[in-house]
């Protein structure tokens, strides 16, 4: 099983010590921001798990819900040993419950008349 390793805090802090709004994280920003291997995120791209925008390695760029997957990824891996395969299943799973949130919230409103049609 491979783990998503945990860099020196050294890495963490030079991330943190930047007071920046981005757009979009490289290959590298991601992996400081959530404490990974690059081969490990580069593994999570290949189960789907993340969706880069670029070509190669060398220009992908992760946006928006990217991000916060690598997040979750990493912390489902980290806390509870889940292997990548194991990750891409759950995020779906969390993925298909929120929509269904979603849709039953929905539903309710409409049902009680909150929203107008």
């Amino acid at each position: 099983m491979i783990r998503a390793p945990i860099l020196e805090d050294s890495v963490l802090k030079k991330t943190t010590q930047r007071n920046e709004i981005v757009d979009a994280l490289t290959l590298q920003d991601l992996c400081r921001f959530c404490q990974a291997e690059e081969s490990w995120v580069i593994e999570l791209v290949g189960h789907g798990v993340l969706e880069p925008v670029g070509s190669s390695v060398e220009h992908w760029r992760f946006r928006g819900m990217s991000i916060v997957r690598a997040k979750k990824a990493c912390r489902l891996n980290r806390d509870l040993g889940i292997n990548t395969a194991g990750v891409a299943m759950v995020l779906d799973l969390l993925d298909e419950r929120d929509a269904a949130l979603r849709r039953l919230a929905r539903y309710e409103m409409l049902s009680s008349g909150e929203v107008d049609q």
